[in-house]
């Protein structure tokens, strides 16, 4: 218990309790292994009319959405002899994002915002006509390059809205007995640096994938202008690069969340790595192996998931074994069955719709790794995906892509081939898929591979010993050390193929 009357508040951003998928498995995993611990979930959202999709356990005493794209926050105008220092605050501020040269300093002046914000005045003066003009004005120096791309007013109005709604968390409170733990790197960061700053709250951040990157993964296919994504994108790396070097402690998933966090200026010293874990129980070894060749799939149906590739290489697994069938296991998110239309259209033109079956969401997750041979994961990032290890600990085979900390997932025990590369993935499914020998080894390795390094209890006694460790109680050496990093990170030989707390919170 963390008896110092510290409790923790939880602060997710798109993911739970409002939407299933792998952030929000490990947040409920983290929750219900330690029931003895108080929890609070400040969740960012997009409207805020999003339904709880997750029972909350008893421990949970309060859950607080917040909407980033809800309704606007009242406008209360800046008394008279506070909008030349906003201003200067704004300029230095936006500054510090795009002008190098000017030596501003992008955290002070965020925090500066943050009282605004929390005084309810940040909408209104972000809003003003004064400082959309600052905005262009700063745009347009000749010194810097988003004037070569002669920004408009309505990129300045563009880019206004943006900020304004991702600025909304500045206003967010935690209280100052918590522990503040953001699960991930972006928008939730923004309560938890405050919270620190101001209040002395201690703050650990946890990425799972890395929030930068697929930050400007989207930014490639969004439609604003160049002096618009600029901005945006050089606000994230910012805020970023804040979380990094300002969190008591960061406990990326894998070490190549680790790299990234080291080259955004996390110190190393503040780092440590725990693995996601599974129960070994709930996803037991799946059995004898579905009767008709099958490929299976489990996730939600996102382009991150990137399953254009999944069944470009199906078409090509079945131009080989006309008999293998593709299954896919989980449910749209909402705003993407735009996507979900464009694979079925995708599947038409490729002559495969007949072999490929839209399971839905399951409530029983081992029985979607089941019905496959193989099961296949080909997302273009990740963190270190739960869907890979479940696969695993139940004793199949898996064609992984090659991102986040996928390798040291899988080891030996499975293939690993470049993401965006259906050829590729294809010609390592048709491998496994004639050779069982090979398929049912890897298999059997795979599950031992679970259980010797990543079970769910090795995780969340992980995080156990940090939430005591940021209440106040002094580290334990022995068991405080990193968790154990697999060495064998290399994938199984491809063959042919190239490598390429408690407190009385309720």
């Amino acid at each position: 218990m963390l008896s110092l009357g510290r409790h923790v508040t939880m602060l997710t951003e798109g993911t739970y309790p409002h939407v299933h998928g792998g952030v929000s498995t490990w947040c409920d995993q983290l929750v219900r292994g330690m029931p003895e611990v108080d929890f609070q979930v400040v969740a960012l959202t997009g409207s805020g009319r999003e339904p709880v999709t997750w029972e909350l356990p008893p421990n949970v005493y309060r859950h607080r959405a917040v909407p980033l794209w809800g309704p606007e926050p009242g406008r209360r105008r800046l008394p008279s002899r506070e909008r030349r220092r906003f201003l200067d605050v704004y300029e230095r501020w936006l500054l510090s994002m795009l002008d190098p040269a000017a030596d501003c300093d992008f955290g002070q002046e965020l925090y500066e915002l943050a009282v605004y914000a929390r005084a309810g005045l940040l909408t209104g003066a972000l809003r003003s006509e004064s400082a959309v003009r600052l905005l262009m004005w700063i745009w347009t120096m000749p010194h810097l390059d988003t004037s070569a791309a002669r920004p408009t007013v309505h990129d300045a109005l563009t880019a206004t809205d943006l900020l304004e709604h991702a600025l909304r968390p500045l206003a967010v409170r935690i209280p100052d007995d918590a522990v503040a733990h953001a699960v991930s790197a972006g928008l939730a960061t923004l309560p938890a640096l405050t919270a620190q700053h101001f209040d002395g709250v201690p703050f650990l951040l946890t990425e799972h994938g890395i929030y930068l990157r697929e930050r400007y993964l989207g930014y490639r296919v969004q439609a604003q202008r160049a002096p618009v994504k600029t901005l945006m994108l050089s606000f994230y790396r910012e805020l970023n690069s804040l979380g990094y070097r300002q969190a008591d402690l960061i406990t990326p998933c894998n070490r190549y969340n680790r790299r990234w966090e080291e080259r955004g200026g996390a110190p190393a010293e503040r780092i440590r790595t725990v693995y996601n874990g599974v129960d070994p129980h709930a996803f037991p070894e799946a059995g004898p192996e579905p009767d008709v060749p099958a490929i299976a799939w489990a996730g939600r149906i996102d382009p991150i998931k990137d399953l254009r590739t999944l069944i470009r290489a199906y078409a090509m697994v079945r131009a080989e074994l006309p008999e293998v069938r593709l299954r896919l296991f989980g449910g749209v998110p909402a705003g993407g069955e735009k996507y979900r239309t464009g694979l079925e259209k995708l599947a038409a033109d490729l002559g495969v719709v007949d072999g490929i079956a839209w399971e839905g969401r399951v409530s029983d997750v081992a029985r979607a790794y089941a019905a496959g041979s193989v099961v296949l994961l080909s997302s273009i990032s990740e963190g270190f995906p739960f869907s890979l290890i479940e696969a695993m600990s139940c004793g199949r085979a898996t064609v992984s892509t090659d991102v986040g900390g996928v390798r040291e997932a899988v080891g030996d025990t499975g293939l690993v081939v470049p993401p965006r590369e259906p050829a590729l993935m294809a010609e390592a499914t048709l491998a496994l898929l004639r050779d069982d020998a090979r398929r049912a080894e890897l298999g059997r390795r795979a599950r031992q591979r679970v259980i010797d390094r990543f079970t769910l209890r090795r995780s969340v006694d992980g995080f156990r010993r940090i939430y005591l460790e940021l209440a106040g109680f002094p580290p334990d050496t022995e068991e405080l050390t990193e968790t154990e990093e697999p060495a064998d990170t290399q994938g199984a030989d491809l063959g042919p193929v190239p490598a390429a707390v408690t407190g009385a919170r309720r």
